[in-house]
């Protein structure tokens, strides 16, 4: 992007300390600097809901040159900055960023729709890229915005899990009715976890043509819960398919009792992960507030950019809700409120998902192999310092 005058905007100097970064940390890749085709400011700073002190992360996309893609040894999916002092930072193989943005990914798409004033670099190849960005919508961003805003809201539970009530000691095995020495084989055991998991898996994405939208999607929801929060124990679904497959009422009942000591002990590890590395500034505000305002803004973004796709179509990145998510971010809203909004949102999305005939159920995968064959045969053709976008 050019300036009119003398000035450059003081992002371009970020933007040459991130190749900058790069080339010295890696200098096997000292080509992505040429060959990146697009870059641009991602989070708050995309949102606008950007403060004082908020960090300046970037996101873009390169093209390797030839060799690597005919190469048995040098491969390449991305590079990433993140270390102190260092500006967050990722550029993604164009490969890699196209089959993520076609799985609806919604860090990908905020990165294809930020607003033209937060790109930092945009060349020709960079500008086919954005022109064709539609193509990358579906109903699966149901899916994949609703799942990470769930994430978001499993954290908030968890920290305050821990805030209103922490673990005091390190689970043991007795405690769950366990030999101090495994019955089972470890390798035996996960196998037989495997197969139940495989098992369901197949029945959700594969026997469930005939269902109603609606029972899907519950069938969906009740199996990430299970499965994300590891209750798979006491649920008569996976009681069911852990007989179908042949095991017996008493192994079943080890790999219960071993399954929920083992989410008792991940917990208690993160538990203690949590206390060595969480930011004390920010505890202060989750022990008053009793959860983790900054996941309560994202969960509510999430949700709302979610229903806004399903409605009109659009990725709005640049948030005309950036008051009220400071608000929440700052703590305007009470745990029980997020719950709330949340559970009705969920609800809104989910018919939304059914009724919406704004966007197809999947993209056009042929669309989005013929923009990336287009966008890898034409970068070998242009010498990479050409069109390149500048101040």
């Amino acid at each position: 992007m050019k300036g009119g005058g003398t000035s450059v905007p003081p992002i371009y100097f970020m933007t040459h300390e991130v190749f900058k970064i790069i080339n010295k940390k890696h200098p096997k890749l000292s080509w992505v600097q040429d060959r990146t085709i697009f870059l641009t400011l991602h989070g708050s700073r995309a949102y606008g809901t950007n403060v004082e002190g908020s960090d300046e992360d970037f996101k873009g996309v390169a093209i390797p040159p030839k060799e690597m893609f005919f190469s048995a040894y040098k491969t390449f999916e991305q590079v990433i900055l993140d270390g102190k002092d260092e500006p967050d930072s990722v550029i993604f193989d164009i490969r890699k960023f196209i089959s993520l943005a076609a799985n609806a990914n919604p860090n990908i798409l905020e990165v294809l729709f930020t607003e033209p004033s937060d790109h930092v670099l945009v060349t020709p190849l960079g500008q086919l890229l954005l022109d064709n960005k539609e193509i990358f919508l579906s109903k699966k961003v149901r899916h994949t915005f609703m799942g990470y805003a769930i994430s978001q809201m499993k954290k908030m539970k968890s920290h305050r899990g821990w805030l209103l009530t922490p673990p005091d000691h390190k689970p043991t095995r007795e405690e769950f009715g366990l030999e101090e020495k495994p019955i089972i084989d470890k390798e035996q055991m996960s196998a037989a976890f495997a197969e139940i998991r495989k098992e369901m898996d197949r029945a959700q994405f594969n026997f469930m043509d005939h269902l109603s939208e609606a029972v899907k999607i519950q069938i969906r929801e009740s199996m990430e819960e299970m499965l994300s929060n590891m209750k798979l124990g006491t649920d008569e679904q996976w009681l069911g398919v852990a007989r179908s497959i042949g095991f017996d009422d008493n192994f079943i009942e080890i790999m219960q009792k071993e399954r929920r000591f083992l989410a008792a002990k991940r917990n208690f590890d993160s538990y203690l992960n949590w206390k060595e590395t969480r930011n004390e500034k920010r505890f202060k505000d989750e022990e008053k507030l009793h959860y983790n305002a900054k996941h309560a803004y994202h969960l509510i973004r999430l949700t709302r950019m979610a229903e806004e796709m399903l409605t009109t179509g659009k990725v709005i990145v640049k948030r005309p809700d950036r008051e009220e998510l400071l608000f929440i971010r700052n703590g305007g809203w009470t745990y029980d409120q997020l719950m709330e909004y949340t559970e009705k949102q969920n609800d809104k999305i989910n018919q939304l998902y059914i009724h919406s005939i704004t966007l197809p159920e999947h993209c056009n995968l042929e669309k989005v192999d013929k923009l990336c064959i287009q966008l890898i045969e034409q970068s070998f053709q242009t010498p990479s310092h050409q069109g390149r976008c500048t101040w």
